[in-house]
């Protein structure tokens, strides 16, 4: 009774709803877009801006209750969801407003990439963000925020003039590169860890019509076609993304794919890409200029809400005959037909920001490899993630000890490291000073550097 009336109190405090267990709407809240993520939140607080996201710090803090921040919920490891916690609901956080002028827009963290894409599209304009459009552009962003336009135009992360904060001690607090500048490194790739962004100011960048899609070629040919993959990327212009990897096609049968995203000149992009599109007698060539909306959501069917995942990822730089056979072959056995694999190539404007410039270590010319395992069936779920690390123990060799922690599941302490890089302790120092007791811990989590004594 008196967690109850203290909740109740809370839900005084709020514009928002607070809903509560067995209250209308509570089961749909808790649940993200990793079905193997079954916790029950005490409270779940459906914020409607700053405000609300203060009050729900300061009452936690004056509780004892541990915290989860929900943005679009698309976290692989479950983060945005706690047991008998306080669950801070960002989802209903969805303003937007473009302005064309300046080529900037502020944007609310419940928003999904799709959703601040549509806006930004009816000015012909873009901000680089990920490659699904039902992920969160929040968790994405702050975890570095890799997609179609990297190469021309960065991460997601570089492309943020401010973030608005609501600290560890219910502050709201402005980080950018003139104000809390530290602050601002660190929330430009150290996911969840410094307190609840409210508001991201993003800078955005002429996109019209792009040369998108895909090519699917025969699984026999996958090595050959992965290959030229690497091949191909060695000389890849700034304007040109690329995802290769393996999956089911619309068909059934499990196809070598290539997608690319092309933003520069049109009758350019088609002379460019012609060595990818006759590797081999390809099973489907749907490679055309399309909006950069249809682009964004090119890669929609292959994750869909609902199913259980699984997934190993790290960086790779390269693969060799070896590693590529092994793509081949493990894919061949996958258990799910949903499952798949990609390298995305990570370049051009990505690749030349320094390694300590933003939080996001993983700079350079290089390849995010990722195992995503889904399957629908409980039941199936002790064989799907014996494959699924099977597969990325085989594979780990070929591979850089470096991992994106937004692919990032619950694989412990050295892995939170790999992700964040050689950047680490400069986070935990941070860390420190925005959150000495760990307050914001259910992330891939920085544990506060000792402080130094005096």
């Amino acid at each position: 009774m008196a967690k109850t009336n203290s909740f109740q109190q809370l839900a005084s405090r709020l514009r928002g709803p607070l809903l509560l267990p067995g209250d209308g709407g509570y089961e749909d809240a808790r649940r993200i877009f990793n079905a193997m993520i079954d916790r029950r939140p005490a409270a779940i607080a459906r914020c409607t801006g700053a405000v609300d996201v203060i009050e729900c710090v300061r009452f936690a803090r004056e509780q004892n209750l541990l915290v989860s921040v929900r943005g679009g919920g698309h976290s692989i490891a479950g983060k945005a969801v706690c047991d008998d916690g306080l669950m801070i609901d960002l989802s209903q956080m969805k303003g937007i407003r473009v302005d064309p002028a300046s080529r900037s827009a502020q944007a609310q963290p419940g928003l999904r990439l799709g959703e601040l894409d549509r806006e930004t599209q009816a000015f012909g304009l873009a901000t680089p963000l990920g490659v699904v459009t039902n992920t969160g552009i929040a968790g994405l962003t702050l975890g570095g925020g890799i997609g179609w336009l990297n190469g021309k135009f960065g991460l997601a992360c570089d492309n943020v003039e401010s973030f608005d904060l609501v600290t560890a001690e219910g502050r709201l607090v402005r980080a950018s590169a003139v104000e809390n500048a530290d602050l601002y490194w660190g929330l430009r790739g150290g996911s969840g860890n410094f307190g609840v962004v409210t508001s991201f100011e993003y800078r955005l960048h002429p996109v019209g019509t792009v040369l998108g899609g895909m090519v699917l070629y025969p699984a026999a040919k996958a090595k050959a076609v992965l290959r030229s993959y690497f091949d191909f990327c060695l000389a890849c212009p700034d304007e040109l993304s690329l995802i290769a990897g393996m999956l089911t096609g619309p068909d059934g049968n499990q196809v070598a794919a290539i997608a690319v995203c092309y933003c520069g000149e049109l009758e350019q992009g088609e002379k460019l890409l012609q060595p990818l599109r006759s590797l081999a007698r390809p099973v489907a060539d749907l490679i055309q200029p399309m909006p950069y909306v249809a682009q964004q959501a090119l890669l929609d069917p292959a994750a869909p809400h609902g199913h259980r995942h699984y997934w190993k990822s790290s960086f790779a730089r390269g693969l060799n005959d070896e590693a590529l056979g092994l793509v081949q072959d493990f894919m061949a056995r996958k258990p799910s037909p949903a499952t798949f694999c990609y390298l995305q190539h990570v370049h051009g404007a990505a690749a030349r920001v320094g390694v300590t410039e933003t939080a996001f270590s993983h700079r350079g010319d290089g390849h995010d490899f990722a195992i995503i395992t889904q399957w629908p069936d409980p039941a199936d779920d002790e064989k799907n993630i014996a494959w699924a690390r099977s597969f990325f123990g085989a594979m780990e060799p070929h591979l850089e000890a470096g991992v994106y922690v937004n692919n990032l599941g619950e694989e412990g302490g050295e892995r939170v490291r790999a992700a964040y890089g050689p950047n680490y302790e400069r986070l935990a120092a941070l860390k420190q000073k925005y959150d000495r007791d760990n307050f914001f811990r259910l992330n891939q989590n920085i544990a506060p550097a000792p402080a130094v004594a005096g």
